[in-house]
């Protein structure tokens, strides 16, 4: 097997393979004391979020106008909610109004926001509690984006379905699909993130694709070219391991542990000491042991280390680089001296990661000043600017 066939999903494979050693607190934001939370997965969204435990129970806070929660409601929750009585879900995946989830029998749900068919379920409805999408159980990986969504079967197959007045389902029109739409007929992908009506994709080869729009240079191919509405190869290399798309800016690592960076660079969310757009993919720092990366909804970024060491930069007004204060940063700033992180999720102006001993912690924005948000999932409204740990029952 490739490098680039597992390293997207370094963090969730150890994490299975763990022993529960417990979480370093005693009390949590919702009066349970606790000694370990048993988090294996986590997604972020654009004001809401996603987390599955160890046991496959399913949990969400967040804004919930549109159902996105899946709770069966449209109330926020600033406290990790349950999300039904099932325990066999694996892969989570949270959009801009609306989530996605696989189970362990290869099904896809959907809930959420559905004006641009994102749900996939053949309506424009919204629906606040899970729904399943086609009768296929080949599901193996999922991306929720702005307004569409985007999945991979078992014969490595790609499918699109929602948003696409940019093309960015990449079927080479600019209709809006309802259902899962395939998209052309190669049968070699092996990794997607959708960001900000755009999406990167990686091959079984180790190629890099990108499709939909342009306008920051955030498909990477030299050009601002306004939207590409079929996958396009960025640049003949074939050594791209993982990829993280976000607002207008891509991240990716490749297989020698360098960190790369393209798009929109306004608050310095590429890393690259400057503020300044760049259309290709553009090297950052010269070190050689990134292992994790998570590119956010709105401008800041994160990634991992080899030896388990927190990283982040771009915009930080509301905390959400975790570094203790709340000014931009424009390279790579270490967060804290902690060396067990294994995973870390951004969502619009907040932050998830979670540690070796499947402890979630949460930093940044917690509220919009006119949304009542509770984005960290802490019980409280208050911007956090370091670390704190968020207790799931």
């Amino acid at each position: 097997m490739k490098k680039f066939e597992f390293i997207g999903r370094i963090a969730l494979a150890m994490l299975l393979v763990m022993a529960f050693v417990g979480c370093p607190g005693t009390g949590g934001n919702n009066g349970v004391t606790t000694s370990s939370s048993n988090i294996i997965s986590i997604s972020a969204g654009y004001n809401h979020s996603l987390a599955i435990k160890e046991d496959g129970s399913l949990w969400a806070w967040g804004l919930n106008n549109s159902g996105q929660l899946g709770d069966g409601t449209n109330t926020n929750r600033n406290i990790p909610t349950r999300v039904g009585t099932d325990t066999d879900w694996i892969n989570i995946s949270a959009g801009d109004g609306h989530s996605l989830a696989l189970k362990e029998d290869g099904s896809l749900w959907a809930w959420g926001l559905n004006d641009s068919g994102q749900l996939g379920d053949g309506t424009n409805t919204n629906r606040n509690i899970p729904t399943r999408v086609s009768t296929d159980t080949d599901w193996t990986y999922i991306s929720a984006g702005s307004s569409r969504s985007l999945a991979i079967k078992e014969d490595g197959s790609l499918w699109a379905w929602g948003s696409n007045y940019v093309g960015s389902l990449g079927d080479g029109t600019f209709t809006d699909r309802n259902i899962p739409t395939r998209i052309g007929a190669d049968t070699n992908w092996a990794y997607i993130s959708a960001g900000g009506q755009y999406c990167l994709a990686l091959k079984k080869d180790g190629s890099l694709w990108a499709w939909g729009r342009n306008n920051y240079g955030q498909l990477g191919d030299g050009t601002n070219t306004n939207y590409r509405n079929i996958p396009t190869r960025v640049g003949t290399e074939a050594n791209w391991t993982y990829i993280s798309a976000g607002l207008q800016y891509s991240l990716a690592l490749k297989n020698d542990g360098s960190l790369w960076a393209w798009g929109r660079n306004d608050n310095g969310q590429l890393g690259d000491g400057t503020n300044t757009d760049r259309y290709v993919p553009t090297r950052i720092g010269i070190d050689n042991d990134w292992v994790y990366i998570s590119a956010g909804y709105y401008f800041h970024s994160s990634a991992i280390k080899s030896d388990g060491s927190l990283w982040a930069w771009g915009s930080n007004s509301a905390g959400q680089l975790g570094d203790g204060t709340t000014t931009d940063r424009n390279v790579s700033t270490r967060i804290g001296t902690a060396t067990n992180w294994i995973s870390v999720s951004l969502g619009n102006f907040f932050s998830f990661a979670i540690t070796e001993d499947n402890c979630l912690w949460a930093w940044g924005a917690n509220r919009d000043g006119f949304i009542t948000g509770g984005w960290l999932g802490d019980g409280t409204y208050i911007n956090k600017n370091t670390p704190v740990q968020i207790f799931i029952p």
